[in-house]
This record gives C-alpha cells, sequence and structure tokens, in this order.
C-alpha cells in the first residue's frame, strides 16, 4: 500500500472516520451468537447399547464432555462437570475417550492420565504418571491389558507404545520404542497382534510411514513380525482389523489415499481413484472408514475438495457413492445397520448424524450450533478454480455478501481467508463465523492454496519449499482475481488466518502490495525462532516446506516478516493465547512492537487460559468484535451497529 494511501487512512482513523465510502450492513448474526449454546463436535463412538460422542463447549470455558445416546433416544451427559477431556499428546491431541465394551475411558486435560468412567459415573485413574502423556487406547481381552500410544516429557520428549494394566498402576511398561513417532494402533479380534504406524523426523505423518505388524508377548511388550507397507515418500493412514483377522488400511502409493488390505502376504488395492480416503494425520483417532460387515465397507472420499459418502463392496470392489444433503464427513463409523458420521453443509453446520444403511433414512442426533436464521441473510459459496504463478492453479470458496435486508450497490469489500496446516483444508460447512462477515456487507474467499489436502499428493507436495511464497502467491491471487471480476473491491481487500494461516497472513501483508490490512490469529512472524521453539511433533516440518535447518538460515530469514517491516505499511491486529506452546507469545509480539516503532496502526488482544485455536466463548466474541471495529475504522467504514471499541495504536492484554 502507497504511503500516501496510508497517510489518508490514518488520518480518517484519527480524526473520527472520515471519507465514509462503504456502510457495514447491521446483521442478525452477531458475535453473542456464534458462540451461544455452540458446541464442537469431534468424535463418534457407536456400542451394543449407546452411540457416544464428545462435545467442546464454548460457553463452558472450553470443557470438552462425553455424551451418549441410548436406544430408546435418551441423550445424557456423563462425565462430571469438573472433568474436561483432552489429550495433549503431540500438542494437538485428538481422540481423547475410548469405548470397551460399555466401559468409558478418557484422557482428562488437567493432569493428561487415563480414567475409567463406570456406570455410577465415578472417574478412577488408571495410570499415574507426572511427566507421561496418553492417546489411541486398544484393548487386550485376552490379557486384560490396555496398550496406547504414550508421549513422556521427563527430559526431552521421547514417544513409544505404552502397556497398561488397569488394575495395577505400577505395572505399566513401555511395550516398544525406537522411532520419532507412532499412531493408529490397532489390535486383531484374538488380541494376538496389533499394528501401528510409526514415521521418523523429518517426515511428518503425511510425507512418509510405515506399517508394522507386531506379535503381543505375555509381558505385555511387542515383538515386530514384518513390515506390511509404507516409505519415506509414501503415507499410510488408519489401519484396522475386520472381524475375520484381515488388516486394511489406506496407502497413497498411487498418488491419492487409497484403500488396500493385506491379505495372503500382498496388499490388494480396493479403491483405484484418484480421490483422497485419507487425511493428514494432525491429530489422532480420525477415521475415513468403518466395516458395516465382513463383506462391506462404509467409507468416506474427497474429489477436488468435496467430501463424498459411499459403500465398498469388497469383494466386486465396487464403490457406490450414497445421495446425502452433505458435502463434509469425518468419524467415520458403522454397525451392520447403521453409519455414524459427522456431516455438514452450505446449509447445515457440522452434526452427528444416524444412517439407516438400508432406508438411507438420516436422522440428526446433535447439531454443533442449532441456527433459527431465515435463509436470507445465508451466504451460498462457490467452488472457483483460478489461475496462479508458475502456470499453475489453486483453489477457493467463495461467499458473496448476503443480507435480504441490504442490496449490494458496488463491489465488496473482501476478506481472504489462509487456512492452518497449512497442509490442511477448509470446507463449505454452514459457519456462523464466516456468515457474520458476509451478513454485514463482506464477501469471503477461503483459499485452498497449493500445499492443501484433498487434491492428491501432487498437489498437497507443491508446497515443499514453497512454503511462505506459494500460499502467499494463491491468496494474494485469489483476492486479485475476485477484484477483476468485480466480487471484490481493489481497494479494501483483507487477510486473516491462524497459525500457520497466521505467518500466510503476516507475510502476504509483507511481501505483496495487494491487502489494506490483516489479522494474525497466534500466526508465525519469525521462521527461525519457529524451528527452534516448536515441540517435537513439528520440530522439522519446515525441513521439508522451507528448507532444512540450520543450514538454509538465510532462507528462514528471508522468508520471515518481523526481518522486513520496512515493507509492511498497513495496519494488523493480532490475537494470541497466553498458553501456546506451539506458536510462543512472543511470535507476536516481536511484530506488534516493530508496527509500534513504525507508528502503525496495531491492535494486539492477549487472552489467558488460551492455547494454540481459542475454546473459550467470551474470546471467541471479542476477538469478532474487535476485527470488525479495527476494519471499519482501517478502511474508514461506517458500522450501523454498536461495537465496542478497541485500542488501534497499542498493545492491550485480555
Amino acid at each position: 500500500m502507497s504511503s500516501f494511501r496510508n497517510i489518508l487512512i490514518i488520518f480518517a482513523m484519527i480524526l473520527g472516520g472520515i471519507n465514509m465510502t462503504y456502510a457495514i450492513w447491521e446483521s442478525p448474526i452477531t458475535s453473542e451468537m456464534v458462540v451461544k449454546k455452540a458446541v464442537g463436535l469431534m468424535d463418534v463412538v457407536p456400542s451394543e447399547k449407546y452411540l457416544y460422542w464428545d462435545e467442546l463447549r464454548v460457553e463452558e470455558k472450553g470443557r470438552t464432555t462425553i455424551v451418549r445416546k441410548s436406544k430408546d433416544g435418551q441423550i445424557e451427559e456423563i462425565l462430571p462437570s469438573k472433568y474436561s477431556v483432552r489429550s495433549r499428546v503431540h500438542e494437538y491431541g485428538g481422540q481423547s475417550f475410548f469405548v470397551d465394551g460399555e466401559k468409558v475411558y478418557f484422557i482428562n486435560d488437567k493432569d493428561q492420565q487415563i480414567y475409567l468412567l463406570n456406570e455410577e459415573k465415578k472417574p478412577r485413574k488408571i495410570t499415574d504418571s507426572k511427566t507421561r502423556r496418553y492417546i489411541d487406547l486398544v484393548f487386550d481381552h485376552k490379557r486384560e491389558l490396555i496398550f496406547a500410544i504414550g508421549e513422556d516429557h521427563k527430559d526431552k520428549v521421547e514417544n513409544f507404545i505404552v502397556c497398561i494394566d488397569p488394575k495395577d498402576l505400577s505395572k505399566e511398561k513401555v511395550a516398544l520404542s525406537g522411532h520419532d513417532f507412532y499412531s493408529s494402533l490397532t489390535i486383531d479380534p484374538k488380541s494376538e497382534k496389533i499394528a501401528f504406524i510409526y514415521w521418523d523426523d523429518p517426515n511428518m505423518p503425511w510425507d512418509g510411514t510405515f506399517l508394522e505388524l507386531a506379535k503381543i508377548q505375555d509381558d505385555g511388550s511387542l515383538k515386530v513380525e514384518k513390515q506390511i507397507a509404507g516409505k519415506d515418500d509414501v503415507s499410510i493412514f488408519q489401519p484396522k482389523f475386520s472381524s475375520d483377522g484381515t488388516l486394511y488400511f489406506v496407502s497413497d502409493k498411487t498418488g491419492f489415499w487409497n484403500i488396500y488390505r493385506h491379505i495372503d502376504g500382498k496388499n490388494e488395492l480396493l479403491t483405484d481413484m484418484q480421490a483422497e480416503f485419507g487425511l493428514p494425520q494432525w491429530v489422532f483417532g480420525m477415521s475415513m472408514y468403518d466395516f458395516i460387515d465382513s463383506g462391506n465397507i462404509l467409507c468416506c472420499f474427497i474429489k477436488e475438495g468435496i467430501f463424498h459418502l459411499g459403500l465398498l463392496d469388497i469383494k466386486s470392489k465396487k464403490l457406490t457413492e450414497l445421495s446425502l444433503p452433505y458435502s463434509y464427513f469425518q468419524h467415520i463409523k458403522a454397525t451392520p445397520n447403521k453409519g455414524y458420521f459427522l456431516a455438514g453443509s452450505p446449509k447445515e453446520p457440522l452434526s452427528v448424524i444416524e444412517l439407516g444403511l438400508k432406508t438411507q433414512k438420516i436422522k440428526v442426533l446433535k447439531k454443533s450450533k442449532d441456527i433459527d436464521l431465515d435463509e436470507g441473510y445465508i451466504s451460498s459459496p462457490d467452488m472457483i478454480k483460478y489461475s496462479t504463478t508458475d502456470s499453475d492453479h489453486a483453489y477457493m470458496i467463495y461467499y458473496p455478501p448476503k443480507n435480504k435486508d441490504h442490496k449490494i450497490k458496488q463491489a465488496p469489500p473482501l476478506i481472504v481467508i489462509s487456512h492452518g496446516g497449512p497442509t490442511a483444508q477448509t470446507n463449505n460447512v454452514l459457519n456462523l463465523k464466516i456468515q457474520y462477515w458476509t451478513s454485514r456487507g463482506f464477501a469471503v474467499a477461503d483459499v485452498n492454496y497449493r500445499g492443501s489436502t484433498g487434491y492428491g499428493r501432487k498437489y498437497r507436495n507443491k508446497l515443499y519449499n514453497k512454503w511462505g511464497i506459494y500460499d502467499v502467491d494463491d491468496c494474494s491471487n485469489a483476492a486479485l482475481y475476485l477484484a477483476d471480476n468485480n466480487k471484490a473491491d481493489r481497494k479494501k481487500l483483507i487477510i486473516k488466518g491462524g497459525s500457520a494461516g497466521g505467518y500466510t497472513t503476516l507475510a502476504c501483508l509483507t511481501f505483496k502490495d495487494v491487502f489494506a490490512t490483516g489479522a494474525s490469529y497466534y500466526g508465525v512472524s519469525d521462521l527461525e525462532v519457529l524451528a527452534k521453539e516448536t515441540h517435537k511433533f513439528e520440530a522439522h516440518y519446515l525441513d521439508k516446506i522451507v528448507a532444512p535447518y540450520p543450514k538454509n538460515k538465510k532462507i528462514y530469514y528471508e522468508r520471515s516478516p518481523i526481518h522486513y517491516t520496512d515493507k509492511l505499511s498497513c495496519p494488523v491486529i493480532f490475537f494470541q493465547g497466553e498458553d501456546d506452546k506451539i506458536v510462543p507469545p512472543d511470535q507476536a509480539e516481536l511484530m506488534v512492537e516493530a508496527l509500534k516503532k513504525k507508528k502503525i496502526p496495531v491492535s494486539y488482544l492477549l487472552y489467558k487460559h488460551e492455547s494454540h485455536g481459542f475454546r473459550r466463548a467470551e474470546n471467541i466474541k471479542k476477538s469478532l468484535e474487535a476485527e470488525l471495529y479495527f476494519y471499519s475504522q482501517v478502511l474508514a467504514m461506517n458500522l450501523t451497529e454498536k461495537v465496542p471499541p478497541i485500542s488501534i495504536f497499542n498493545m492491550k492484554k485480555k
């Protein structure tokens, strides 16, 4: 942005907003509505008597609890209020409760220990370590043992497979070790063998992993028998034993994650498709398929970024897609008669779904958010493929402004969202955090830049050595494409993102002359600091997507916004969790201080008791309001509703 234009904006802010050329519409979608009675849905687990799922409740300060539905339809919370379910293995955790018969085990957030929840709903601790975390439980009924992934933080962080005797806390032992990371434990029906995935630095689990099979010894140790699949450049996902003891798994050997089975000593491809039946293992417990019976699988797959659900006949290898009103699916589980999963669409928020496999009848058991809104306020997204640098293409989900009380009279301001990961993806599920903006007159572009998941390994690997380049190009070109097509005001382009998306945001604002302002949520400003200080799971992630460190320190310097604040001349707002171990607060504070020295408008909100990703209703609400006020002041837009002002020029801690 030119210095002259920057001076005009600052004067407009100081004088109370002169040249108000665009009014931000009043909307019924308030920040309070976004968080009120909203829950995060993460896992579904069926048993003979119940269906279980967990709920992250933002109105309970981010507490996660366990809920179950009985066959007669009764739904109840079963976890006492003083407990919260969350594992912090790899810091991101994942599925943190486990069902064995009708016994429910969970990881308690406060102490990271495993508890057994009995029918009286009184938790009993079955591990007692001051330094060890757990996840990924499987049950050996033959020896009455539990196997799990353990992560010890005593001296340096170490990962391994542990064996736990639930009747005797003193008998816990390391069953297998020797690799940097383990995941995806699965045990055969006879409790004789365990299959698991491992990988070593510098690989991430979507780069290259190995699937091994181990025999369970009588003393609870594991003896590796053979390697089933995997290479340094082949990613294995979700191994699972069927009821007859056959081992199934997902591999991207063909360039797309497809389903295989290991039979007669060989690996047989069951789905030869240019579609993704797997996901990056950012968290534990993800499930993209499950067995209906010995001959059929309920499975989810992604084509061109869109999710589909299908039935796979194992013998014929025929996949039949189901016609369901959803475009996104998670955590696929199945029984002989029913399928259970999380699903959503542009018209429906993420929900717990029960599907009759014979009738195709759908029951919505729980919505992440009950939304009672006139459709006149809901923006419908368009999937757009557009050109970008190096004669390549990228993808975005575009949401036009929508408010039945207002008409678009000019090209709207645009918010470009850069997702985290960066090896992740965005989706088009109804999200009030996006509709909050579109119902106020903003357009939103949610970008799946090169490196995103859902388009095959080749597209995902395009970010190798290019983080800070291709993601920046693709987010910038998304905005310019929309401006060139009169879908966005070229002078009112905004970018925001969290975590890795926060880095892309700061890099776009620093190295490109496209955006007028932006918002960084717990974003990275110094790649070298991140390489030195981040947690074990991502300690070598940048070796692939930037360059090996410390050999290539110069590249880290050149792609770090903190070193080029002389190129940054537009206002930025920062949001940060005080307890963030993945991207510590100093990443934001370095940028804030640099901008303050240049007298560039900046705001910083630091939240206590928040880590990487905000879980508390009051902080989510404040952040939305602060963003709206900040953008309105920076872009000299008139607010038609009252929003609490924030400090524009100073650091402000919450």
